[in-house]
């Protein structure tokens, strides 16, 4: 891995962690190589596919979003969300960054992304749960962006998930913050009672939401 020199003569890669436009440029932490091209490997692939060897990125994106390097957080969000565009997970679950140049696995503490904001429109079963992330990133809970909830054997706390992108059940998710997930608690509908607009408890089945003709149970799995 390559010391990454940021300046503003760079529209991709912008000034230095921590800088704003009108500072001197300076030399970043150490980063993946080639900023300037990291927009080119969106396509699809993992690192389970790649052959090149890991490089082993000291960065972690902790359970709140926040991305750390060396212990720092990156303070450039134009920054993450580049970086963020060649995220991947493979088949083991592992996290990693792939470049044109090279590629490295990272630490993710929870999930790489977080739902800080719900959208409703329209009602019962015909209604569509829209969430923004903490990258100003939006998706519409449905089928091919499911609502999960897992369950700490430990605590008996629910964690409530939606897919962001990739396959389903492999791929990069954001969990959804207290105050989303305790707004999406309140439209909680049990599934036989959906019809009539019955609160939860009204029906026998679970309690849970509809997007885009889809019952997401909110009870756990």
């Amino acid at each position: 891995m390559v010391d990454c020199v940021m300046t503003e003569s760079k529209p991709d890669a912008g000034p230095g962690i921590g800088q704003d436009a009108a500072d001197k440029p300076a030399t970043a932490p150490e980063g993946p190589a080639d900023l300037a091209g990291l927009r080119a490997a969106r396509g699809p692939g993992d690192g389970g596919s790649d052959t090149r060897p890991d490089e082993g990125y000291d960065i972690r994106i902790a359970r709140d979003g926040t991305w750390f390097y060396h212990g720092s957080p990156i303070g450039r969000l134009p920054l993450v969300k580049l970086f963020s565009t060649v995220l991947r997970r493979d088949e083991a679950g592992d996290y990693w960054l792939i470049t044109p140049a090279e590629r490295g696995r990272i630490r993710v503490d929870d999930a790489p992304f977080v739902a800080v904001e719900m959208r409703r429109e329209g009602e019962g079963r015909g209604q569509a749960l829209s969430f923004r992330t903490n990258l100003d990133h939006w998706v519409t809970a449905g089928a091919e962006h499911p609502i999960r909830v897992a369950i700490d054997p430990a605590t008996g706390e629910p964690s409530p998930y939606i897919h962001v992108r990739g396959d389903i059940g492999r791929g990069l998710e954001a969990r959804l913050n207290r105050p989303v997930f305790y707004e999406l608690a309140d439209m909680a509908l049990a599934k036989d009672g959906a019809k009539d607009g019955a609160k939860e408890g009204a029906g026998d089945g679970p309690a849970g939401v509809w997007s885009q003709g889809v019952f997401f149970r909110l009870e756990g799995a």
